[in-house]
């Protein structure tokens, strides 16, 4: 539901999009109150997930408040400057460290001190992006705005499954005073397919069999595919079996698209194959493909924030159908910074597309606006 605003405390009632709003609040500085969070639930309040991501952004801030009802059905969340530096933090497994990870993406240009994070736990999850995934398709995203790569930076150190996790990863990203206003209106043909396979404490046969079922779809689709094989050993392995594959498709306008899929967690009553592994990420990725536009459809909301974000100039990018995810967060945009996207549904009047009449699937989206002319105070002018 829509906020409503008590002495310039923006207040909301659910737990959806809790992770939305409390970004945004650091950002922009203002105090949220979130109420009636699983309030008609059996077991009501935050998630552990939750819990563990404000203590995140109170590692990344200084001088940020928290109150918590004793129920835990309520948070009222202050957030203090953001600084940035060394951090180390153990994600919660409930969730991926992608969850935590996106976040702290959105907010490293605008730190005090470049960002140098540490981030222990589950690598892939069904529920989040993979770190893979954020490597390969938003790192882009933040290089059209700051330009030079110095410093930008995700390294996988130990990949870890679900349950038990045992994942590292190091992120660093270089502080800027400003974004700069983006135009990207095309995003060219796929010219190669590249991907990753890993397997954890499970026989390497595994990782070879998930290849061959991916590139036996990809090689109908391009010619150009290659997808390497990550079979970690010993403590590199995490601490729960676990298999699968990240593939991603480059145009020759520099887009990235990339799709997922990994086995049914163990103990889940349900066996998965590696063929069908494979297969599910090589047609999720024909589907991102078919949906088009300058940026994968999972990172659209955070060209969306970086675009609100930007100098006091036109921003304008097309994108594929926009996801519920990105709707919502646009929403969101509008109450804590007052920024509003001028939207155009695209026929098929570009280059890029078929002769076909439009779907809801494969129809463009053009985002314009204005930016706000966000500053890092933190950040001197050289």
């Amino acid at each position: 539901m829509p906020a409503v605003i008590e002495n310039d405390v923006l207040a909301y009632k659910g737990s959806n999009f809790f992770r939305q709003r409390l970004l945004l609040s650091t950002l922009s500085g203002r105090a949220v109150k979130i109420e009636d969070i699983r309030s008609s639930h059996d077991d009501p309040g935050l998630r552990e997930y939750e819990v563990n991501l404000i203590r995140l952004l109170d590692k990344v801030t200084n001088g940020t408040r928290v109150e918590l009802s004793e129920t835990g059905t309520s948070v009222y969340f202050q957030p203090g400057i953001l600084i940035g530096g060394q951090v180390t933090h153990s994600c919660c497994t409930q969730r991926g460290i992608g969850y935590y990870l996106e976040v702290l993406l959105a907010l490293g240009p605008f730190c005090k001190e470049p960002l140098n994070a540490i981030l222990q736990g589950v690598t892939h999850s069904n529920l989040d992006v993979s770190v893979d995934k954020v490597k390969t398709a938003a790192l882009p995203i933040l290089l059209k705005f700051i330009l030079v790569d110095d410093g930008l930076e995700l390294k996988v150190v130990r990949r870890g499954a679900p349950p038990l996790g045992g994942g590292e990863i190091v992120f660093r990203c270089p502080v800027r005073r400003h974004l700069r206003p983006l135009q990207w209106t095309k995003w060219g043909l796929v010219k190669r397919i590249r991907g990753i396979v890993y397997a954890l404490r499970v026989s390497p046969t595994m990782a070879n069999r998930v290849v061959e079922s991916a590139k036996g779809v990809m090689l109908k689709f391009l010619p150009d595919v290659y997808i390497n094989t990550d079979q970690c050993r010993g403590p590199n392995a995490g601490k729960s079996p676990g298999y699968g594959v990240s593939l991603v498709a480059e145009t020759d306008e520099k887009t990235f698209y990339c799709a997922e899929a990994k086995n049914l967690e163990v103990g889940s009553g349900s066996v998965s194959l590696p063929e069908d592994v494979g297969r599910e990420a090589a047609q999720r990725l024909l589907d991102e493909v078919a949906r088009g536009g300058a940026v994968d459809s999972s990172f659209q909301w955070l060209l969306a924030l970086w675009m609100a974000l930007g100098q006091k100039d036109v921003s304008e990018c097309v994108v594929g159908p926009l996801s519920e995810y990105t709707i919502t967060f646009l929403q969101h945009l509008k109450e804590f910074f007052g920024v509003m996207f001028k939207l155009e549904v695209l026929r098929n009047d570009s280059e890029d597309d078929s002769d076909d009449e439009d779907t809801p699937l494969t129809s463009k989206v053009k985002m314009t606006c204005i930016g706000i002319g966000y500053v890092n105070i933190s950040k001197r002018t050289l």
